[in-house]
């Protein structure tokens, strides 16, 4: 089997939330059937929102150092439990010999394959602006919804004062009083765009679908890890 390494730590909570969902989707009768799977959780990697908004540090020097660690401790390939950092992804590629897997082109393959035309996208800032997700739908002819400006500064504050803060009932719910705009703006699925969000938001929430990106790559990888 081939080892999973994990870029985490954007943030912890979403980190260790990837770790169980790909352990739980893992189709295993015994420890021995788990892939092996290196994690590491680095923190200090700075804010990706706030350097893309031109307020933070760089955060692809930790990026690509963190990649370059779970390389030489053996992983066969990277999986990045955040959205935004999705930023810098072909950064990150061109410093380390192994791939680097998109959650974010895997999540456009996957909208496509269900037929949607129309996505509502819950996702920082700093998500939105770099275009990573219209970069990848667009692709297949998708319209993405986005929050207003006033509505964006709500689920950024669900997100960072909330979930990133341990806060998880207020992040879950103007998180949710976001979704439900989106849904009846005439979103026929809800993008979970950010981990923080996955952490909060279930489908059972909504009336629409619930595309959560953070299943898809653990998903994926639990498929590469088990290929022969």
């Amino acid at each position: 089997m081939k080892v999973i390494g994990i870029l985490g730590g954007m943030g912890p909570l979403a980190t260790v939330e990837l770790f169980k969902r790909i352990v739980e989707k893992t189709p295993a009768k015994r420890d021995q059937d788990h892939p092996k799977i290196i994690i590491y959780n680095n923190p200090q990697i700075p804010d990706r929102t706030a350097y893309i908004l031109g307020r933070g540090e760089d955060p692809r020097p930790q990026l690509i150092w963190t990649a370059k660690k779970l390389e030489k401790c053996g992983a066969d390939f990277i999986v990045m439990p955040c959205n935004t950092a999705h930023a810098f992804i072909d950064d990150i590629r061109r410093e380390v010999g192994i791939p680097v897997i998109s959650m974010i082109e895997e999540t456009a393959k996957r909208i496509a394959s269900l037929g949607i035309k129309k996505a509502g996208l819950l996702a920082t800032t700093g998500t939105i602006v770099s275009g990573v997700y219209h970069k990848e739908l667009e692709k297949y002819g998708l319209e993405i919804l986005t929050p207003t400006e006033e509505e964006q500064e709500l689920v950024m504050k669900g997100i960072y004062e909330g979930v990133k803060a341990g806060n998880l009932d207020l992040g879950r719910n103007l998180l949710l009083q976001i979704a439900r705009i989106l849904e009846e703006r005439g979103a026929e699925a809800i993008i979970a765009g950010c981990t923080e969000v996955s952490v909060v938001i279930k489908e059972s929430d909504l009336r629409v679908m619930l595309i959560d990106p953070m299943n898809v790559i653990a998903e994926v990888a639990v498929k590469m890890a088990l290929e022969e």
